[in-house]
């Protein structure tokens, strides 16, 4: 129920908002700050995107926990959504969502409200009580005699 207040509320606001704004200021100023907060929120939806991008990955080099930088990557996907979205309270929804503090407030008060349970592949156990300091690793293997195929043909997946 609340998801159809949601859709129903929001675009009333935009459309409140834009014949507010647009009798202050008029039309041409009103389309014009619309374009150009679209602009601006691509632009730092980028920068910030892939700055969570390259946060990740240090964070999967060292095999450290990658949800709160998750979290984050997905708040800057929504604010970038609603950045594109003509209107002015869903621009002011959207920028505060580049904010990194407004974000790591709305990650505590969501943590406060959903339980989290973690998962350890026992990973670094298995390092700590490994036997000897030699790498060698036993395994089997089966050599594969087939020509490879051509790459600019089908894939195999479909047929002709």
């Amino acid at each position: 129920m609340w998801l159809f207040f949601l859709f129903l509320t929001v675009p009333l606001i935009e459309i409140a908002l834009f014949i507010q704004v647009g009798g202050w200021i008029g039309l041409g100023w009103t389309l014009a700050i619309v374009v150009a907060t679209a602009v601006a929120g691509t632009i730092l939806v980028r920068s910030q995107g892939s700055q969570a991008l390259a946060q990740l990955r240090q964070r999967f080099d060292e095999l450290r926990d990658p949800t709160e930088t998750l979290a984050h990557g997905a708040m800057i996907l929504f604010s970038g959504a609603l950045l594109l979205t003509p209107g002015f309270f869903t621009d002011a929804v959207g920028f505060a969502l580049l904010v990194p503090p407004v974000r790591r407030f709305l990650l505590r008060e969501i943590g406060k409200r959903v339980r989290m349970q973690t998962v350890s592949s026992g990973h670094e156990q298995w390092r700590t009580n490994r036997a000897g300091s030699d790498d060698v690793i036993e395994g089997e293997y089966d050599v594969d005699d087939t020509p490879p195929r051509d790459r600019d043909g089908p894939s195999g997946w479909t047929r002709h």
